[in-house]
């Protein structure tokens, strides 16, 4: 967000939350910011996901709560200089009503050092894909049918957060109380095998 000076804003004034579900950060957030609409994507910035390790994305990305929020170009690799985005080997669709899929969901590990040898930590990743253009976008945005997607397969919009304490100390619900997936479970429980690891460590 900017204020009138130019400068931008990337946390949240107190007593506002920012907790869309799947199905809205896709059809809200990442289909108008491929489609190049003016709409509500401009309150997420853009991010180069490989000159920031997620320690720093405070201050950078949109914050809410424990959660960071931003676009990045879809990458080839997930290595940074000083760790890495590890995939887990699973994905999760996400459906807009009768609609139809219109995203995928995926889940990272942030490790420390070299892959494939590097130190597990806290972070986690959820990366959020457009997988339709049909009948689910056009009838939420029926004057965009015919244009073409010159960024359908250029953006992503991620959910970066850092898990502390055990699992059994986490409430499986969002933070807007809404029952979460299976996915979003497993995102809230990695803790389970972890050694507390904490960033400030590697600075």
């Amino acid at each position: 967000m900017e204020m009138e000076d130019g400068r931008r804003v990337n946390h949240l004034p107190p007593g506002f939350r920012f907790c869309p579900t799947d199905e809205e950060l896709v059809l809200h957030f990442l289909y108008p910011k491929s489609l190049r609409l003016p709409c509500y994507s401009n309150i997420i910035p853009e991010l180069d996901l490989h000159r920031l390790h997620p320690w720093e994305l405070d201050g950078k990305a949109l914050m809410s709560g424990k959660r960071y929020f931003f676009f990045s170009q879809k990458m080839e690799n997930w290595v940074l200089e000083n760790g890495y985005w590890k995939q887990l080997e699973m994905e999760e669709p996400i459906f807009s009503g009768g609609s139809g899929k219109v995203g995928v969901k995926k889940l990272f590990e942030f490790y420390i050092g070299g892959a494939p040898f590097g130190m597990k930590t806290n972070w986690v990743m959820q990366e959020y894909h457009l997988c339709n253009w049909g009948s689910a976008f056009s009838s939420h945005y029926p004057k965009t049918k015919g244009i073409r997607k010159l960024d359908s397969n250029k953006w992503v919009l991620c959910k970066v957060e850092e898990h502390k304490g055990n699992a059994q100390s986490f409430n499986y619900s969002d933070e807007d109380g809404s029952e979460l997936s299976c996915l979003d479970e497993m995102f809230l429980s990695l803790d389970d095998d972890l050694d507390d690891i904490s960033s400030s460590h590697f600075l």
